[in-house]
């Protein structure tokens, strides 16, 4: 699959300014898209969009299929009749800049539960025909989700496996048993993922009508405290309590001194594969129906992936196992036709693993702060680029570029400005023009990196379990500046897009 020669911005919703104390898919994020698409930009980037469990992480979702309801708008339920201005009242005293879940998450349910009363009691008839057209629609996934969910609250938010052993095994009388007892908490959270969809699907529908395509992001691995493995705990190494036995992460790398112990359990691709790759291809389907190109997180991990013991402190002990590879690729291209996938095939790459990506055309991933540790061969600096790929200045698990500057040895920063040919004095912008030029066919910035932001405003840190995920931005922060600026580099180095240019196979 090849790309247009493109760019755009990193910028998960939740960063997106608003008074309501995250970013949501109102009329903010519209006003984004319109930003994007004044600046030529094609594509939106976004990271998972499911619901947070473990420190709020969009990568340690409660589903690998729901929406977070914490993006949920409240102002586009307003326009709909389903919430009063008044229901948002008192209005809590937000931080500026970052979100604070502990504060935003109560305050969000409760305007969200009357919004799912009125659906309930007085919505006009359109819009019931709709839920229930999307209940059908999702079903398959959002029956066993809406359950899940409510038995969550039902058991004070523990983990699944800590539920009734009845319910742990899936014993099909306590399922129905509890079904008939939270029959009114699962509509309510079937309710929460309509207006998530209908929501979503609308600002998908605004961003095409301006030439943006929305880039999504699947991990390749999903939370244990989820419906995915309680659903399906034959795909996952468990005992016979269905606790995990080995979990997922990396060794050792350039983020951490003891890798990074991330605690998903793993596949069994054996039996993953016995069943056809059923779930994969259903989830890389759904996926679709939100997002236009997906990158798959930890690419490596089909090739091979890291086995820790349960129980260990850190990621240093353990080892590789093969992934499912080419097989697992090609069946799912089989149901879906071409994939337009994106490789993360960052960290630890082998030949293997670029073997895999190339034999299904599928575009890797370049990011500049990695480019200047080395020398003239490192695969990170753009005379080594071949166009297939997605080039970054950093991506949410970097610092932003001038955070990284400021900290990179004395060394780094001289062979950066050397091979730039720049003081470094305007380092992020550095970084954009020179990936804007690259041959690459793709280019992305974090937003971040637009503002010339430091390590204050990083997304993520790698192994640090809390505290991540909360950097946004401020109303108006995003000057007209920035934007003239951004569309006049996308102008010199040819990457406006015309409307309706395919994804096309090679």
């Amino acid at each position: 699959m090849r790309l247009p020669r493109a760019s755009g911005v990193l910028l998960h919703p939740t960063s997106l300014p608003s008074k309501f104390g995250i970013g949501d898919l109102g009329p903010a994020a519209r006003e984004w898209i319109d930003q994007l698409a004044g600046a030529g930009q094609h594509w939106w980037q976004v990271l998972p969009l499911g619901p947070t469990g473990f420190g709020d992480s969009p990568y340690q979702s409660f589903s690998a299929f729901a929406g977070n309801p914490w993006l949920i708008s409240p102002e586009d339920l307003i326009m709909k009749g389903l919430l009063d201005p008044a229901d948002l009242e008192p209005l809590p005293e937000f931080p500026a800049g970052r979100v604070d879940f502990a504060k935003l998450i109560p305050w969000k349910r409760s305007w969200l539960m009357r919004s799912t009363e009125r659906l309930r009691k007085g919505a006009p008839a359109a819009l019931a025909t709709r839920y229930e057209d999307f209940r059908h629609r999702a079903g398959w996934w959002l029956e066993d989700y809406a359950l899940f969910s409510a038995l969550k609250d039902a058991f004070g938010g523990r983990v699944w496996s800590d539920w009734e052993a009845a319910l742990v095994q899936r014993d099909s009388t306590a399922l129905r048993k509890w079904r008939e007892r939270l029959a009114s908490e699962i509509e309510t959270y079937a309710t929460w993922q309509f207006f998530f969809f209908e929501q979503w699907w609308s600002l998908r529908e605004y961003a095409h009508a301006r030439n943006v395509k929305i880039f999504g992001d699947i991990p390749i691995f999903v939370a244990y405290d989820s419906v995915d493995v309680w659903v399906h705990p034959e795909m996952f190494f468990l005992d016979e309590n269905r606790k995990p036995t080995v979990v997922a992460g990396v060794p050792p790398d350039y983020f951490s001194a003891t890798g990074q112990l991330w605690g998903n359990p793993l596949y069994q691709w054996g039996r993953v594969a016995e069943h056809g790759y059923r779930w994969w291809i259903d989830r890389v389907r759904w996926t679709l129906e939100l997002v236009d190109l997906v990158r798959i997180d930890h690419f490596i991990g089909f090739v091979r992936y890291w086995e820790i013991p349960a129980g260990a402190p850190t990621a240093v002990t353990g080892r590789y196992c093969p992934g499912p590879g080419a097989d697992f690729l090609a069946k799912v291209e089989r149901a879906l036709g071409h994939l337009p996938l994106v490789a993360e095939d960052l960290g630890a790459v082998t030949p293997e693993v670029d073997a895999l990506r190339d034999q299904f055309q599928l575009p890797g991933m370049k990011v500049l702060q990695f480019a200047f540790s080395s020398d003239a061969t490192n695969r990170f600096l753009p005379h080594n680029y071949e166009r297939n790929f997605v080039v970054y200045t950093g991506t949410h698990d970097n610092d932003t570029t001038l955070g990284w500057f400021r900290n990179a040895p004395l060394s780094e920063r001289r062979y950066a400005r050397h091979y730039i040919g720049r003081s470094g004095r305007d380092i992020a912008w550095d970084l954009i023009r020179l990936g804007m030029a690259s041959v690459a066919d793709t280019f992305i910035v974090p937003a971040q990196d637009l503002l010339s932001l430091g390590s204050e405003a990083r997304m993520n840190y790698p192994g640090r379990p809390q505290g991540n995920w909360r950097w946004r931005l401020l109303p108006g922060q995003l000057n007209p500046a920035v934007w003239v600026r951004l569309h006049e580099l996308t102008e010199l180095y040819g990457r406006l897009v015309s409307a309706d240019v395919p994804l096309k196979p090679e």
